[in-house]
């Protein structure tokens, strides 16, 4: 049969560059090629290998985590996410290119003694992507999304107070500034994973009933604007305490309405079942940190590696195998990636919990799996994001 100019194979397709194309091709590159890299880069400078110049240890690895990895992974989705739901145009080809360096210039910049522009980059970053959805958004009426805008710009305050409070410009615990990140980051988690999770669970398992109640969701997704608030004010531990088990409590209902155990043999969906699952344990966790019953990093890394790691490398698979025209179906390395991030998450939460004598070898056993993971996503998924789609849409 004759092919017309318009009848190009799949292969032909695919072989088009295309990485400036739509949002998560970028960023999902860039935050899982950064996620590989900069936690032995971490080790190194807490090791005193790698010198620092602003950012240094602790603060530069809290930091990249939630204002680099998370946020670059935040922006991609969103960026694709947007478009779908607006049918409006979102940042693509020279503008995608601008974000995609001004982020990059943010990761620089904490590692030179630039600490102003550090912080203006770094703030700017998540204001440039609340106007590259924002526009979409107001141009298509779309209110119920609109939320999202006020979250990142929450974000850029929330990155920018920590900066400030580094510097010593005021008084305000610069732990503040990335634990009101992580609130924001733990909110947009909850809001899209319940939308995604139990539509993800229907479609995909036959004879799944993944529900939603509508007073568990109030409870849940207003529980941690509470807790949110709470840690704006710097309330006391004891209340603290009591609002992280409450809302732990909600998180742990919503879960169950979404019937996780049926989800064993498909694991683009069990993957972001298993993360939720985190968000539970770190709230707990949390609750149980404030009184001093358990340490604090463990609850953090219940989130950062736990939920975070393991929903944004769920999300980054399942929305790149749908965006590119591939079936909706994890291969081995993809399985493999997100067992590792699982193991990452249990030996720096349980292993350092179980084995507090052996907790240096814990973080960097932990470390390892992660780096492994990302480094697998990013050699798997670069001809993945950088050509056209299999069956020739746009995107």
């Amino acid at each position: 049969m004759h092919r017309g100019p318009t009848a190009l194979r799949p292969t032909a397709l695919a072989s088009r560059f295309a990485l400036w194309s739509l949002g998560f091709r970028p960023f999902y590159l860039l935050a899982s090629i950064f996620a590989a890299v900069s936690i032995p880069l971490w080790v190194c400078q807490y090791a005193g290998y790698l010198p620092a110049a602003y950012l240094r240890s602790q603060v530069w690895h809290g930091h990249e985590m939630l204002f680099g990895y998370a946020l670059a992974v935040i922006a991609g989705f969103l960026f694709t996410a947007v478009r779908t739901w607006t049918g409006q145009a979102t940042p693509t080809g020279a503008t995608l290119v601008a974000f995609a360096l001004l982020w990059i210039a943010g990761r620089a910049l904490v590692l030179t003694p630039y600490e102003s522009a550090a912080a203006l980059v770094n703030a700017a970053f998540p204001v440039a992507v609340a106007v590259g959805i924002g526009i979409p958004l107001v141009r298509s009426g779309n209110r119920r999304n609109y939320f999202l805008v006020a979250v990142l710009l929450l974000l850029a305050v929330a990155v920018l107070s920590l900066h400030l409070s580094y510097l010593g410009v005021f008084a305000w615990p610069e732990r503040a500034g990335l634990q009101v990140g992580l609130d924001l980051v733990l909110f947009i988690m909850a809001v899209i994973g319940g939308r995604v999770i139990p539509m993800f669970t229907n479609n995909a398992i036959p004879g799944a009933r993944a529900s939603r109640n509508p007073l568990v969701e109030k409870l849940a997704l207003g529980g941690v604007l509470v807790l949110l608030g709470a840690d704006v004010l710097q309330l006391p531990s004891e209340i603290i305490a009591i609002l992280a088990i409450v809302v732990a409590a909600a998180h742990a209902a919503r879960l169950c309405l979404w019937q996780p155990w049926q989800t064993i043999r498909t694991p683009l969906v069990w993957i972001l079942h298993a993360s939720y699952a985190w968000i539970v344990v770190y709230l707990v966790l949390r609750g149980l940190a404030a009184i001093g019953w358990v340490a604090e990093p463990l609850a953090v890394h219940a989130l950062t590696i736990g939920a975070i790691g393991g929903m944004t490398m769920g999300m980054m698979t399942r929305t790149a195998r749908g965006h590119t025209g591939r079936s909706l179906a994890a291969d081995g390395f993809e399985v493999a990636c997100f067992v590792l991030i699982q193991l990452a998450a249990l030996i720096r939460v349980l292993g350092a919990m179980l084995l507090p004598d052996a907790y240096v070898t814990t973080v960097i056993v932990s470390g390892g799996c992660w780096s492994v993971a990302f480094t697998i996503y990013a050699v798997r998924y670069w001809p993945v994001l950088s050509r056209s789609r299999l069956d020739g849409k746009p995107g």
